[in-house]
């Protein structure tokens, strides 16, 4: 990406080296992270188990603004990407845009939703909503994953940002609405939709980057590699040596590198109604 012209977002949270565990992150740790999160584990539900551990970070004395190492630089002027695109697109349709909060932070950190932990790799949380990152996830990403690329970092962020979208467009509350009415396998292909619908804001983002000049040859490629590599199915046969659609939360490979793309194609996301889709 070229981010050189991208004002760096100030609602980012820098809690790293505030309450680290265990001096640092295991392979298998991480590894968890990333099923975790491309897997559809609920933070809320995991942070609730994890609420007794103690410790943790406090963002009461947590700088503000954007972080002057490389990496807090590329994440923040991403944000900044996302609020100046989100902005706009909320400025057509008659709405404001309500910017969330990027907390970067190492090994465990205190949320609205209860302690998170690395181990659940990036999530959004709608108690407080800010979305949270452990920046090992990316080395992982591409270490492990084969994933590599800053854009394919992006698309993280981005997707992460998407969940806040939903959330103040009303989203959730839907979704939630639902969920409370429907059997274990419905609750998991209401899920299924809920995250193609953010790879596919994710893709209209990542539209409007493109006409600010920020992507570069190959950017797409990396975003739609990523996509490919976590998706349900293949995430499943990886880890468990099988696939079982009915336990699906984020979709196919297809699935997910299809709504992405479409997002992308559009820059609309009028064209990102995945619950009005009757096949994904």
């Amino acid at each position: 990406m070229d981010l050189r012209n991208q004002r760096a977002s100030g609602n980012v949270e820098d809690r790293r080296g505030m309450g680290m565990v265990g001096g640092g992150l295991g392979v298998g740790t991480i590894v968890i992270a990333l099923i975790a999160y491309f897997l559809g584990v609920d933070p809320g539900a995991i942070v609730n188990t994890t609420e007794q551990a103690g410790g943790g970070s406090s963002a009461q004395h947590a700088p503000q603004g954007a972080p002057a190492d490389e990496m807090g630089q590329f994440v923040s002027k991403v944000l900044g990407s996302t609020e100046d695109v989100w902005g706009v697109v909320f400025e057509r349709s008659g709405g404001a845009y309500r910017p969330p909060t990027l907390v970067l932070y190492e090994g465990q950190v205190r949320s609205a939703c209860g302690m998170g932990q690395a181990a659940m790799g990036p999530f959004y949380c709608q108690g407080d909503e800010k979305l949270y990152i452990d920046l090992a996830f990316f080395r992982d990403l591409q270490a492990r994953f084969r994933a590599p690329g800053d854009f394919a970092q992006a698309y993280v962020i981005a997707h992460e940002v998407a969940h806040h979208v939903q959330n103040v467009t009303g989203g959730f509350r839907k979704m939630e609405a639902a969920r409370g009415r429907a059997s274990k396998a419905e609750q998991n292909r209401l899920s299924v939709r809920m995250e193609l619908q953010a790879d596919c804001y994710a893709g209209v983002w990542g539209y409007h980057a493109g006409a600010m000049n920020q992507l570069e040859p190959g950017d797409v490629a990396e975003a739609l590699a990523a996509a490919t590599a976590i998706g349900d199915d293949r995430l499943q046969k990886q880890t468990q040596g099988r696939v079982v659609p009915e336990s699906f939360t984020h979709g196919t490979s297809e699935q997910r590198m299809r709504w992405f793309k479409r997002g992308l194609d559009s820059g609309n996301p009028q064209s990102c109604d995945t619950f009005a889709a009757a096949g994904l």
